[in-house]
């Protein structure tokens, strides 16, 4: 892939906003409120886990209802992101299925759901 990680970060949101089931996730006034009482390090870290945890192994249990779809700003992020399951992460951005997710791709995972995250945080409720 080539250019900067913003440009980069730029062309996925853009291609990820022409879906509508992926466009319809945005951070909620609780969501917001929750960040800032966490504030963006804790949220990081959650973040961190439920990639580790939920999608890095080879074959996650309950892999494609493992991610809510509300309940913490970093799972709305993963449907935005499409990086809510194994299927989503093979489909979207070639991540191999029956496989672990090495750790610098699951940083690479996180640093993008990140952006997402702090991209809707600035936000105003009109957009």
């Amino acid at each position: 892939m080539g250019g900067n990680l913003i440009d980069r970060y730029d062309a996925a949101f853009t291609r990820l906003s022409k879906s509508n089931f992926r466009s319809r996730f945005h951070l909620s006034s609780a969501d917001r409120k929750y960040i800032a009482e966490k504030g963006m390090e804790t949220i990081r870290s959650h973040c961190e886990d439920f990639i580790r945890t939920r999608l890095a192994p080879a074959n996650p249990p309950n892999d494609g209802k493992q991610t809510p779809m509300r309940g913490h700003p970093v799972f709305k992020a993963q449907h935005a992101c499409a990086c809510c399951c194994r299927d989503c992460l093979a489909k979207w951005w070639k991540v191999p299925l029956g496989v672990p997710i090495p750790a610098e791709r699951q940083r690479g995972i996180v640093d993008f759901l990140m952006a997402w995250i702090e991209r809707e945080n600035g936000r105003t409720a009109l957009g």
